[in-house]
């Protein structure tokens, strides 16, 4: 349930995140994109402001989350999968979408005879604009990639954009390094323990 400053908020100034998840689940699809296939959004409200909602969608039997990629190297056709990511995500950003919660379990995999299908989901924060190069490897920023993980990624992701493989493997390094060092700072410090970038 939103606190009494969000509750207003988004009654009366900002679209609840159910409806936000409704709406760009929607246009997502339009896109050609995969997410599991929006059904409706439920909204309480009373005067003073929203109380709850709900987004509803079709359930996925999928067969495993982007995060196992990281957890296991060894996974079977681990650099397949990361290939058919790095087109997934550039599908993405040729549509304008920036996913600002492209994190490890967000993503949805599930397997067919040949390939690897990719569904997103936790979608109520999304900004739908230009995609610079930028602007596109900073968000893969948050998926917590390893140093063999960009590689393959961002070798795919050159091809794909007609960019050298070095100035796409170097900026996309340089945010997922920016990331993981902001989020691990304060635990680090405080075991004095140093930084390692995961090989």
């Amino acid at each position: 349930m939103p606190g009494v400053f969000n509750s207003f908020v988004y009654k009366y100034i900002r679209p609840s995140k159910a409806k936000r998840s409704f709406e760009y689940a929607n246009r997502l699809i339009d896109c050609g994109i995969s997410t599991p296939f929006p059904i409706a959004y439920l909204e309480n409200s009373s005067a003073f402001g929203l109380k709850s909602s709900y987004y509803i969608s079709l359930h996925i039997d999928y067969d495993f989350e982007f995060r196992e990629l990281i957890h296991k190297p060894l996974f079977p056709e681990r650099d397949k999968i990361l290939k058919q990511f790095a087109e997934f995500t550039f599908k993405l950003h040729e549509n304008n979408v920036n996913f600002l919660d492209h994190s490890p379990g967000n993503t949805l995999i599930t397997k067919d005879e040949t390939d690897y299908n990719f569904y997103l989901i936790d979608l109520n924060r999304m900004r739908f604009e230009t995609m610079t190069f930028d602007k596109r490897m900073h968000n893969f920023r948050r998926l917590w990639l390893s140093k063999t993980m960009v590689k393959v990624i961002a070798k795919m992701y050159a091809e794909l954009y007609n960019k050298t493989y070095q100035d796409t493997h170097d900026a996309m390094l340089k945010h997922s390094r920016s990331f993981q060092l902001k989020i691990n700072s304060k635990k680090l410090r405080r075991s004095g323990r140093k930084m390692r970038f995961k090989s």
